[in-house]
């Protein structure tokens, strides 16, 4: 179940059982795993569990882009075909090593920054020991955008509103619409406003913030999006 108020962690979305093989797994049992779990990825295990790869289908690809005729295709191809896995049988000679993991108590946005800058679509969880506890993936990160608006809605009038216009917070309301939250009444201090666009894109569930703000001085006056 996912908990609201605080900043999500991967074990909040993470698929707690998964599908993992270990460096002897031959081929065949690969692809029927991942068919079986519909995965695109497997993470490789040894000992208690720790992680030492992932064999994802590209490791896999290679052995049918040669099949056909394996001394002439790969002359014939455009992109370069990692001969070595073409012939590999198990997978601790197909997988991609070292693993590229994440720690269960990490971020949503660390993990998303991971997966961005390794170019993965999903990442081994690990726990403190570094063994596998979970797998999370793109689908799992966007998981946070279902919370519900009036959630959301009570969330920035509680943690955020009360305490940066605390003589105003009865005279800002707040309305949440498809995760977009808009702030509209009068305020005392419109130079408080950047920092609570920051504060209310950084709650979960949040896709965008905009305000409708006065000052209590009725000759100025703020409205868009900072």
């Amino acid at each position: 179940m996912i908990m609201y108020g605080t900043s999500h962690i991967v074990s909040d979305v993470m698929t707690h059982t998964v599908a993992a093989v270990g460096r002897r797994a031959p081929f065949k049992e690969i692809v029927q795993l991942m068919q079986d779990w519909r995965v695109s990825a497997l993470p490789v295990i040894e000992g208690e569990g720790r992680v030492t790869g992932v064999v994802s289908e590209a490791d896999l690809l290679p052995k049918e882009e040669l099949r056909d005729d394996p001394d002439t295709g790969y002359l014939q191809l455009r992109q370069p075909v990692d001969v070595a896995k073409a012939g590999a049988l198990t997978a601790g000679d197909l997988m991609s090593s070292p693993a590229v993991t994440i720690r269960a108590g990490a971020t949503l946005a660390e993990a998303a920054r991971t997966m961005a800058r390794e170019g993965v679509k999903r990442l081994p969880v690990v726990d403190e020991a570094g063994l596998l506890a979970g797998v999370v993936s793109r689908a799992d990160l966007l998981k946070v955008f279902l919370r519900d608006d009036e959630d959301i809605a009570e969330e920035v009038r509680r943690e955020i509103v009360s305490y940066l216009f605390p003589l105003s917070s009865s005279a800002v309301r707040v309305e949440v619409h498809d995760g977009v939250v808009t702030l509209t009444g009068r305020i005392r201090d419109s130079a408080l406003v950047p920092v609570a666009a920051r504060l209310v894109r950084a709650v979960e569930g949040v896709v965008d913030v905009q305000f409708d703000l006065a000052h209590d001085d009725p000759g100025v006056s703020g409205a868009g999006r900072p």
